[in-house]
């Protein structure tokens, strides 16, 4: 006897955030899909897009990563921003649909950095320091190439990449109506490039050790708290790989974790959201713990938001039991944007057949009628 058709499955209880009710601990993780118009806002292609995953029961989305400001923040072609009115609006039409289907909806806050290679307002790029970062331009996000080497940025630079942050954050929760924010933390992108070791070797106060390198998402962290106050869910998206850097292990292990979580529970952040190849997988060497049990033990008031892997339901049920809030699927809503109602009927999921990420990782029509 299956025993998910007796016992209901701890992924489908229901969990609050800073008093923010969701009806079970199934999440959508940020995916890439640049479907935006030339100048950065939503389509009623990514309405349709992100309210299918509400209607199939997921009780939280979070977005692409958006944009910050009109500078050197978009990333890709296609990539959509808020950076103004009319794109927040756009935005407004999907939270909308996500909240009429009932789901709630965080709007994920990126700035590309020294990875950005589709940005229609700089032809140059930036990063903590001057280094060409490794790999190659994403093919299916209309790169070509080896990445530019970055031109190293000054306070002035950094300051304005901080306020962009905020003001897109304002843009979000008061036109658009999000229902949090989510700090893009991960994958390569700014913020990392100054978390990572060797993309940063500044001497000022924004380089040297692990807690240091850190220095630029707390920054950030503050001033969007300063920006939307203090009932809105604030946290942050962190990883080891990169999208450029696959292989990459924070090489402070399990001390400089420890630094990590202790000072995200010192910060105005709600919950982090870690991803990994392998959710359950020990962070840094065989038999220890994985990253999501590390920032239970250092930040045990931290909603922890748990990505990688996680398709299979034991492997979720597993996750959460080992210290996650949440579980955010990301091929696995793509190849099932019912998969919480495909739980709760113990039904069998659909393969993880994920043709629609080629040649280009637009959303296809084929999605959209899943």
């Amino acid at each position: 006897m299956n025993v998910h058709s007796t016992v209901a499955s701890p992924t489908l209880a229901e969990t609050a955030l800073k008093g923010l009710p969701f009806a079970n601990r199934l999440s959508v993780a940020p995916m890439t899909r640049i479907s935006a118009t030339a100048t950065g806002v939503p389509t009623e292609r990514m309405v349709r897009y992100y309210e299918r995953f509400a209607r199939g029961g997921f009780s939280l989305l979070t977005t692409e990563g958006i944009y910050t400001d009109k500078a050197y923040a978009q990333t890709y072609k296609g990539q959509p921003g808020l950076t103004d009115p009319e794109q927040a609006e756009g935005w407004k039409a999907v939270v909308d649909a996500v909240h009429a289907a009932g789901g709630r909806i965080f709007a994920q806050l990126m700035h590309g950095g020294a990875l950005a290679q589709g940005n229609r307002f700089r032809s140059d790029t930036v990063g903590p320091s001057a280094l060409q970062p490794r790999g190659q331009q994403m093919v299916s996000y209309h790169g070509e190439g080896l990445y530019a080497v970055p031109r190293e940025m000054e306070e002035t630079d950094i300051a304005e990449a901080i306020a962009g942050f905020a003001q897109a954050a304002t843009l979000a929760i008061d036109v658009a109506g999000f229902d949090g924010i989510e700090i893009h933390g991960a994958n390569g992108y700014l913020l990392d490039q100054f978390f990572t070791d060797y993309t940063n070797r500044r001497h000022d106060r924004w380089g040297g050790d692990i807690g240091k390198r850190l220095g630029l998402s707390l920054a950030v962290l503050d001033a969007v708290r300063d920006a939307v106050g203090n009932a809105v869910p604030v946290g942050i998206r962190l990883s080891q790989a990169k999208v450029n850097d696959n292989k990459h292990k924070w090489t402070e292990g399990v001390e400089g974790a420890a630094v990590v979580f202790k000072a995200l529970a010192a910060s105005p952040a709600d919950f982090v959201h870690l991803t990994e190849f392998e959710a359950w997988q020990p962070a840094f060497s065989d038999g220890g713990k994985s990253l999501v049990s590390l920032a239970h033990q250092h930040a045990p008031d931290l909603f922890v938001i748990a990505n990688g892997s996680l398709h299979e339901l034991a492997r979720a049920e597993q996750v959460l039991e080992t210290g996650a809030d949440m579980i955010a699927l990301g091929r696995g809503a793509l190849a099932n944007p019912d998969w919480p109602r495909i739980t709760a009927d113990d039904r069998e999921a659909r393969p993880l057949k994920l043709e629609m990420l080629s040649p280009i990782s637009d959303i296809k029509d084929s999605e959209l009628q899943l």
